[in-house]
């Protein structure tokens, strides 16, 4: 059975700049194969392209989802390697727990502080 190890990253999010490349068709296009020709030397085969949710901070307490487009690669594992080392388990980080919520005090913490102008310092007189 043939083993894979797997390269996720990125997709080029701008066109490369090249002599004679004009559009934003063909600029991009570059990026991308100059990105599978840099991963194909270490022996990297492209597998396929993903489109993934990802939850993201927006403000103190918001979040919102945005997308993010990202390319998979996989090259054969020697076997020889993939004998010799454990396999590794890759586990997602468990959820934050919610901050408890906090009801109304059972006993009143006294009265409450004047609101208004400042007073001047009566002890400094």
């Amino acid at each position: 059975m043939q083993r894979y190890e797997y390269n996720v990253v990125p997709a080029p999010r701008r066109g490369e700049k090249a002599r004679g490349v004009k559009t934003t068709e063909d600029r991009f296009a570059l990026a991308l194969t100059t990105l599978m020709n840099t991963l194909g030397r270490d022996g990297w085969e492209y597998l396929r392209a993903d489109t993934l949710p990802v939850d993201e901070r927006t403000g103190l307490t918001g979040t919102k989802t945005s997308f993010q487009n990202m390319l998979v690669f996989r090259r054969p594992v020697d076997e020889a390697k993939a004998e010799a080392a454990p396999p590794r388990l890759v586990v997602a980080e468990p959820a934050p727990a919610p901050a408890p919520k906090l009801g109304p005090a059972e006993v009143p913490a006294g009265p409450a502080p004047s609101i208004g102008p400042a007073k001047p310092d009566l002890a400094a007189e």
